[in-house]
């Protein structure tokens, strides 16, 4: 089977999934915790400024989360909620 093929019967199996039609699929529900990005950042010793940059964000985007505008979503979530279970994280992987 080519990447094509497969990719194509990926998204038909979720089209049908989608519609109700495939009841046998399989589906994988990943609960990710809401974080307080305030006291994670808080419990690195890391500035506003040195966060942002040690996660790959701007720094912008770090205050609208401090400050409750927005919510990170998707990896920047995972990875917070990871940094929130192990402060040095940021430190360690950064060495």
């Amino acid at each position: 089977m080519t990447a094509f093929e497969s990719i194509k019967q990926g998204l038909t199996e979720a089209i049908a999934f989608a519609d109700g039609k495939n009841t046998k699929a399989l589906v994988h529900i990943v609960d990710v915790p809401v974080v307080d990005v305030a006291a994670i950042r808080a419990s690195t010793g890391l500035s506003q400024g040195a966060f942002a940059r040690s996660i790959g964000v701007a720094k912008g985007t770090l205050l609208n989360w401090e400050q409750g505008r927005r919510r990170p979503t998707g990896p920047a979530q995972v990875l917070l909620a990871m940094i929130a279970q192990k402060p040095s994280l940021v430190s360690e992987l950064l060495r």
